[in-house]
């Protein structure tokens, strides 16, 4: 999941410059931080530490971000998950997604990014992927 998204968010025209221009971020070395931080979270695993505000501080002190760019990180996370994964832990992985948008634009905007019910309950509201795969371990966590 974590690898299948960051590629998307690599190529992608409004977040790629960020990660890759901004913040230049040395992929390898950052998906492992990555995938140790989602697998922390969703499947209780240790090995995550790190401080993703301040990571994050740094990059919006050089280009601020926007309303736009946590929407658009929110809507591939959420395309991703339901695209490839269902089941507990793929809703836990988009609403977590979801908390981090919400907290990270309440930081740096003033103001939490407003969240597309279509994003937030997509499950819900008949949504979800089509091949029915459980995020149930760490291999599903970071396969692509």
């Amino acid at each position: 999941m974590v690898t299948r998204f960051y590629g998307d968010v690599d190529l992608d025209p409004i977040l790629g410059p960020l990660f890759n221009d901004v913040a230049q971020v040395d992929w390898p070395e950052h998906l492992e931080k990555l995938t140790a931080f989602w697998c922390r979270a969703l499947l209780g695993i240790q090995g995550y530490a790190g401080n993703p505000f301040r990571a994050h501080k740094e990059v919006h002190q050089q280009r601020s971000f926007t309303d736009a760019h946590f929407l658009r990180w929110l809507t591939l996370f959420e395309q991703t998950v339901r695209g490839g994964w269902s089941g507990p832990n793929a809703e836990r992985a988009v609403a977590l997604a979801c908390n981090v948008a919400r907290v990270h634009s309440n930081q740096f905007l003033d103001a939490p990014v407003a969240i597309p019910e279509s994003i937030e309950y997509g499950a819900s509201a008949g949504g979800g992927p089509a091949n029915g795969m459980p995020v149930s371990a760490p291999t599903r966590a970071v396969g692509r």
